[in-house]
């Protein structure tokens, strides 16, 4: 006869579930299946383990006679880290059930795996209600449970309430503190994140690994390179940059910062690599511009047997795009599936719009969308196809591309703009009248522009025509004399602009710079700019990062303030890096 030690031993190497149909036929033989210790450990695995299985675990749970705390756990548990939303609302259920059809409590681990499951499932509702019962528990002051309160709630979108509850911590521990940093980037609040970095020094709590990815990412999204810098050299003294993870986040900071050569340098010095470390230096190069660069570093990624993936061929592609490497861009596009068997997606499908389109090949770029899976019902093809248009005055198409998009219902004001700006380009004022009839009739909304720049380790944000900043009327005096300086050089308003409809600037939301617009208008990065040629001393380097893409008289006039202030002024909008010197850009105007 086997002794419930004996068995206890069997569990704990228990690797499979044929194992443990054996183990647990012992069990029933030997007459262990009331022991509280045994059943819970087999009903551990079945809902826990990577090897386990849930519908095995119900049926075990279920022949458990009066259920314990750590058997209810185990059931919650095991759903919460479920990927499917009702197998994680099946979480919720086991524990209404605890509470209303049995004597056990919950504990920490209750909580902690119940949160998880409100987060999963979106149950703000529940997650207000399980907080209540936390409170009157007193697990209120439980570290482990409010930091699980603040994921669910950030999680839930309800980002104040998961400040309230942190500041409300009698005890902060470093996880607290890398949970609500984590929060405030995956809401994509990045400003303040980074405030966060001061608090966590002053708190003594220490940083990991963790801490610093999150910190790096923010940094990396708001264009804050002062920042990161400072944070690779705590990495640095630390002894940080080990950590593969860290040195991936360190590499896409300094790539999305616009500093290339301080990306190499950490990728060089990694003693190991991973994919996403070659892949964030081949889409940095690609969001560059520098296709020939991205497709050198792919070579040695190949040579390196480093697999390969889809985010690698978005890089590559993007590479290609931003430098009119159009059979270099298709050589990339058919080795995906050829060479490396990945499925090209719907990114990977836009980029070969856009190849095509800013070559000028628009009936290439037409036949892409039409064999591409996605051909039916996604706008974003369609819309791309609609800025190539717009590059090369292509009216038939460009109405084309128009008219897919009302018929999917994706029509936004930006495209309305865009096809007003090629009927204007075309003389075509009747067709620009529709357009702005159109957008009037149909209410429809843009979204505005802003641009951020980080002077003094503190990033600044502007939007058009901004007056809220504390030093606006200095702005604005400083602003003045830049567009002199520039004018005096050549620098004019782009006459397009003024042609379009006049509520709005000639470029589509989403892919051009949309900010309201009169003959006195101020776009963001115009006093973005302004704002750094005063506060940095002269020749100091400028990033801007923008929501938008940048439009034609901003960058006309970025050039020219670059060659009239000898600055270098690096420009990220949301599709690639401009880097303007000497009254010269890096796209050379292909973009």
């Amino acid at each position: 006869m086997a002794t419930s030690k004996a068995i206890l031993s069997l569990l704990q190497g228990c690797n499979s579930m044929r194992k443990l149909h054996k183990i647990h036929a012992h069990i029933l033989i030997n007459g262990y299946q009331d022991d509280p210790c045994i059943s819970e450990r087999l009903l551990n695995f079945c809902a826990v383990s990577v090897s386990g299985s849930l519908p095995y675990a119900q049926l075990v749970f279920h022949r458990i006679h009066n259920p314990q705390t750590p058997a209810w756990n185990s059931m919650i548990r095991g759903f919460s880290l479920s990927p499917s939303p009702l197998q994680s609302q099946a979480a919720i259920l086991y524990y209404n059930q605890m509470l209303s059809a049995s004597d056990s409590r919950p504990d920490t681990f209750t909580f902690s795996f119940l949160l998880k499951a409100c987060e999963q499932v979106k149950e703000e509702a529940k997650c207000r209600e399980v907080h209540g019962f936390i409170i009157r528990l007193g697990y209120d002051r439980d570290v482990v449970v409010c930091t699980n309160l603040i994921r669910s709630y950030a999680g839930n979108g309800s980002i104040e309430t998961a400040h309230k509850v942190f500041e409300g911590m009698p005890v902060r521990d470093l996880v607290s503190w890398n949970s609500l940093i984590s929060c405030y980037c995956q809401a994509g609040l990045h400003e303040e994140a980074l405030r966060m970095y001061d608090e966590v020094r002053i708190s003594k709590v220490g940083f990991d690994g963790f801490t610093l990815v999150s910190l790096l990412s923010s940094c990396a999204h708001v264009g804050a390179l002062h920042m990161g810098v400072e944070l690779h050299s705590f990495a640095r003294e630390k002894r940080f940059l080990e950590n593969i993870f860290v040195g991936n986040a360190l590499i896409d900071m300094y790539a999305k910062c616009g500093s290339l050569g301080s990306a190499l340098s950490v990728f060089n010095s990694m003693p190991k690599r991973d994919v996403f470390t070659w892949n964030s230096m081949i889409v940095g190069y690609g969001v560059h511009g520098r296709g020939n660069e991205a497709l050198a570093f792919f070579e040695r990624m190949l040579m390196a047997r480093v697999q390969p993936n889809s985010i690698t061929f978005l890089g590559l592609l993007c590479g290609c795009s931003h430098q009119g490497l159009v059979r270099e861009g298709v050589r990339c596009f058919h080795m995906m599936s050829s060479e490396f068997n990945l499925e090209p997606g719907i990114k990977h499908y836009g980029c070969m719009v856009d190849l095509y389109g800013r070559a000028g090949k628009l009936k290439e770029a037409l036949q892409v969308i039409r064999s591409s899976p996605f051909f039916q019902d996604d706008p974003v093809l369609w819309r791309t196809l609609l800025g190539s248009c717009k590059i090369h005055r292509n009216v038939e198409i460009g109405e084309m591309a128009t008219g897919k998009l009302v018929h999917l219902g994706s029509l936004c004001a930006g495209d309305c703009v865009l096809l007003s700006g090629i009927y204007a380009e075309s003389k075509h004022m009747h067709g620009v009248a529709r357009m702005r009839k159109l957008i009037q009739s149909q209410g429809i909304k843009t979204t505005p522009g802003w641009s951020w720049i980080e002077v003094g380790n503190q990033v600044h944000k502007f939007v058009v025509d901004d007056t809220s900043h504390p030093d606006s009327k200095e702005i604005y005096r400083k602003l003045e004399e830049v567009v002199h300086r520039a004018s005096l050089l050549g620098y004019a308003k782009e006459e397009s602009q003024k042609s379009q409809v006049e509520e709005s600037e000639s470029h589509p939301q989403d892919y051009y710079c949309w900010e309201r617009e009169n003959s006195t208008s101020f776009h963001s990065e115009k006093l973005a700019i302004a704002y750094g040629v005063s506060r940095t001393p002269e020749g100091t380097s400028l990033l801007i990062v923008k929501n938008l893409r940048v439009c034609r008289d901003c960058h006309s006039f970025t050039k020219f303030v670059s060659k009239a202030f000898d600055r270098e002024i690096i420009v990220r909008d949301r599709v690639r890096f401009h880097h303007f010197r000497d009254g010269h850009c890096s796209c050379r105007d292909y973009w």
